[in-house]
């Protein structure tokens, strides 16, 4: 962000882009849809999970430098919670706590994921995904993983990346397995 003389800010075009790619990279969207055969139809369910985000980066809590108007229309139409709180400032265990509703320091879980770090949750564990699922939803997971994958550490990114997301209660998942500083061309070698 610049600021003026006058300590006005303006947002350049740069960083309105590098604050999209960071929003792609860094968020995650928990994603269930009831299924149709229900007689009572379940309401949708999407959690957005976001790296990073303060209480004034979206236009319905506030934000007026960045216009965000499809996430606006969520909270308009849906349910908007105002008094939130992480059990962590640090991005994977926050996920582990979001999925687990465990606390992440009661198993030392400190620390965001490192490259080849695997699964953290174990698949026996109950998720949210995996309740869900239970009650006829149809979950899918879309963006940042950062939750490892497979059983052995270090991940070989060169054999079947299981467990993961769909090993926890996910149908679907579509996204990057770890934050965007971890160059990608090291999985591959």
């Amino acid at each position: 962000m610049i600021f003026n003389s006058d300590r006005s800010a303006r947002v350049l075009p740069s960083q309105i882009l590098g604050f999209l790619c960071w929003c792609f990279l860094g968020l995650t969207y928990y994603t269930v849809f009831p299924q149709q055969s229900s007689k009572h139809p379940l309401p949708n369910i999407i959690i957005i999970n976001a790296d990073d985000v303060g209480y004034g980066d979206v236009g319905s809590y506030g934000a007026t430098l960045i216009k965000t108007p499809n996430i606006d229309r969520l909270a308009t139409e849906g349910k908007k919670f105002t008094d939130f709180h992480s059990a962590s400032a640090v991005c994977s265990p926050s996920r582990y706590a979001l999925l687990t509703g465990e606390y992440p320091f009661r198993k030392q879980f400190t620390r965001p994921l490192f490259l080849k770090d695997s699964l953290v949750i174990d698949t026996s564990q109950v998720t949210i995904a995996s309740i869900l699922k239970y009650a006829g939803y149809k979950t899918a997971a879309i963006g940042k993983w950062h939750l490892g994958f497979g059983n052995k550490s270090p991940v070989n990114w060169n054999e079947p990346l299981k467990p993961g997301p769909l090993e926890l209660g996910f149908d679907y998942y579509f996204g990057v397995p770890v934050l965007n500083s971890h160059p990608m061309w090291r999985i591959i070698t």
